[in-house]
């Protein structure tokens, strides 16, 4: 990764986070600082992301915050660079908007040419089931492969989880919505303040990587992530899974996967 580049991160915080990315013909780093819990999955958002090169034209795709109460205050706040995730704000020439939810409903010719253009595609934090329903949905998914081997896919958070093959994510109720999770299974992690009642839901995704991600290792404000926790969720996921703290990322390029971290990190095998 060029020393400019890095140095920026670096002056932003931004070299950690509970994400992975992918691309087929640059470096990617991923990254998040930030996160808040609410109803629903463990909502994971925060701030992002860096690519070995300036990027020129990018798009950010909010979509997978909208299942949340604020939703669309907290995606405003990142678009426009006023809330905690930088992931819109990290010196991009130029940076669009791509909604997905409303892809089905517009002429192709309206964007997918938009979408070959880009340089980067940012997929920002939030519920992964309903980002990946919608990549589905909007056809990107099946866009995704087909671009161009300098494009390069961003995931914070949910973004990062939903371009896995399949995923696993807790919830804290069982998550509405038109297409449902390949299946949901009750389980209970032990924390210090005592047992936490999740289902865990688990669903298709992208299929972009072949790994799993478990966001937030190790984080006090998810006690779902802890180091024993973490290894009883990964037995319920059919690949290999990183669980990565805040101070981690995960690079991957030509499907070869780097873990840059300064902090902690474990690979769950299953």
């Amino acid at each position: 990764m060029p020393g400019p580049l890095l140095e920026r991160l670096e002056e932003r915080q931004l070299l950690s986070g509970s994400v992975s990315a992918w691309t087929h013909g640059q470096d990617l780093v991923s990254a998040q600082t930030e996160s808040a819990a609410t109803t629903g999955p463990q909502m994971r958002v925060g701030a992002a992301v860096a690519v070995g090169l300036w990027l020129l034209a990018d798009l950010v795709i909010p979509t997978a915050i909208y299942p949340f109460r604020g939703g669309q205050f907290a995606s405003y706040r990142m678009i426009t660079g006023n809330g905690p995730s930088h992931l819109a704000d990290l010196g991009w020439k130029s940076l669009g908007v791509l909604e997905l939810s409303v892809l089905p409903s517009i002429e192709e010719d309206a964007w997918v040419p938009t979408v070959r253009e880009a340089d980067a595609l940012l997929f920002w934090g939030g519920d992964p089931l309903f980002l990946a329903n919608w990549m589905r949905r909007s056809g990107l998914a099946d866009l995704l492969p087909t671009l161009r081997p300098e494009a390069v896919y961003v995931g914070v958070s949910a973004g990062s989880i939903a371009a896995t093959s399949t995923f696993v994510e807790t919830y804290t109720e069982q998550p509405r919505g038109t297409d449902g999770p390949l299946k949901s299974e009750d389980i209970v992690f032990t924390t210090p303040e005592g047992d936490l009642h999740r289902l865990l839901v688990t669903g298709e995704g992208a299929g972009l990587v072949d790994f799993a991600v478990i966001p937030h290792f190790e984080h006090p404000d998810h006690t779902d992530a802890s180091l024993a926790n973490a290894e009883k969720w990964a037995a319920h996921i059919p690949a290999p899974t990183y669980a990565i703290d805040d101070n981690s990322a995960i690079k991957v390029v030509d499907g070869t996967v780097e873990v840059v971290s300064e902090g902690q990190w474990k690979l769950f095998t299953p």
